[in-house]
């Protein structure tokens, strides 16, 4: 399973962006796909998850300004990130809990990043 996070730029304070995360191979069930980010010197914090069925979690301070969101048909996950802010500067990693068949245990998964950087 791959996990491909794409989406992320250079925008201004106060922009918007919107991220996606692409899972290919093979699985039997994607269960939850969360995003986290990372800024520089910082540990990898989450920034939302989203269960298959829609049900989400997100930190905080965030919950206000980004929304994830799910296409199950497209293997797709988004995080619509509004209200930009240059604290909001970090890589942006997709994570994916993914059973490979009816018989394995879950495994957990996490795409390459993607930048997004804020100016002021």
């Amino acid at each position: 399973v791959q996990l491909q996070a794409s989406g992320g730029g250079l925008v201004q304070a106060g922009g918007s962006l919107r991220l996606s995360c692409v899972a290919s191979g093979n699985w039997f069930l994607i269960d939850a796909i969360g995003w986290y980010r990372q800024a520089p010197g910082s540990q990898r914090e989450l920034v939302a998850s989203i269960t298959p069925l829609g049900i989400t979690n997100y930190a905080d301070s965030l919950k206000d300004r980004f929304t994830i969101s799910r296409d199950n048909a497209k293997n797709t996950a988004y995080l619509q990130m509004n209200s930009l802010r240059p604290e909001d500067t970090a890589v942006y990693y997709c994570n994916a809990y993914v059973r490979e068949s009816m018989r394995s245990s879950y495994r957990n998964y996490w795409g390459q990043g993607t930048l997004v950087t804020v100016s002021s």
